[in-house]
């Protein structure tokens, strides 16, 4: 889905067939102002999302952005100001601050294990781990954080994991099958294989014909071994059992990416409020 019609289902099914409580008590001519207020320290994402949610609703509305998305924030921060029809403000308070709170805690942890990688050469991707129906907005927040993102659904990449392999035959039926059918096909997708241990890599580089290798729950000094054996043609990726304390040991064994499925699925979204302002 497209961030539009994201957007459009989410407002659909917070307010359905209207917001009773604004239309109940809020007079259909007032104008109101309100302030997104930060009340935790991370770095701020969701505001150009913000943006387009207020829109959507209602183009009338003026937004005042004091931040932008990939500011450290402290508590206290405010990161914008809203004006216009107090029952639009009102309906589209929860959604705004439910996109915000958890890509900005998405980005905040990102963020956070992206330093840990400062001085090497390695890249931090996210996962398909993710809540369905919003994935491209918590992509965005990994992007806005300092990650990466790796695929981003089943059709633009192909990666043959242990499934797919066991399923196939093994690795070299399942490398050969997917050269054949991209053969067949047309399609120009960048090729992606798990390896478990070092004979499964072996049987990887006997094949070739791949574009990137995930090395799968190898301890570091297991990964240094793997990467000097895999010519420099192919990308390298280290998945699986890598923790925060652990994850400059494995950047520093040079591998091209490590995913953190945890991104997207383990973060604590950062707190923060949405308050009318009285004149």
């Amino acid at each position: 889905m497209t961030v539009d019609e994201i957007i459009e289902k989410a407002l659909l099914e917070d307010i359905g067939d209207g917001d009773h409580s604004s239309l109940a008590c809020v007079p259909e001519n007032a104008n109101g102002k309100a302030t997104l207020f930060i009340k935790d320290d991370g770095i701020l994402a969701g505001v150009d999302l913000a943006l387009k949610i207020f829109k959507k609703l209602d183009p009338a509305l003026e937004i005042d952005v004091l931040l932008i998305d990939g500011t450290p924030v402290k508590k206290g921060d405010i990161a914008f100001t809203v004006s216009g029809s107090s029952r639009s403000i009102l309906a589209t308070e929860r959604l705004v601050l439910n996109f915000m709170q958890r890509m900005s805690g998405i980005a905040t942890q990102t963020n956070k294990i992206v330093s840990l990688l400062e001085g090497t050469s390695t890249r931090l991707l996210d996962t398909r781990k993710t809540t369905p129906c919003i994935r491209y907005m918590e992509k965005w927040a990994v992007r806005i954080g300092g990650g990466e993102n790796h695929r981003f659904a089943l059709y633009d990449m192909i990666m043959l994991k242990d499934n797919h392999i066991d399923y196939a035959g093994g690795i070299k039926p399942a490398i050969e099958s997917t050269l054949k059918y991209l053969k067949e096909t047309g399609k120009k997708l960048k090729v992606e294989v798990e390896v478990r241990n070092l004979d499964e890599l072996n049987q990887v580089l006997e094949v070739g014909g791949i574009d990137r290798i995930m090395l799968d729950n190898f301890t570091p000094s297991e990964l240094e071994k793997a990467l000097k054996l895999i010519p420099s043609n192919y990308e390298t990726e280290a998945s699986g059992g890598i923790t925060l304390d652990s994850i400059r040991e494995y950047a520093e064994t040079g591998v091209d990416f490590i995913s953190v499925g945890a991104l997207t699925h383990s973060f604590q979204s950062l707190d923060m409020s949405l308050k009318a302002e009285f004149n």
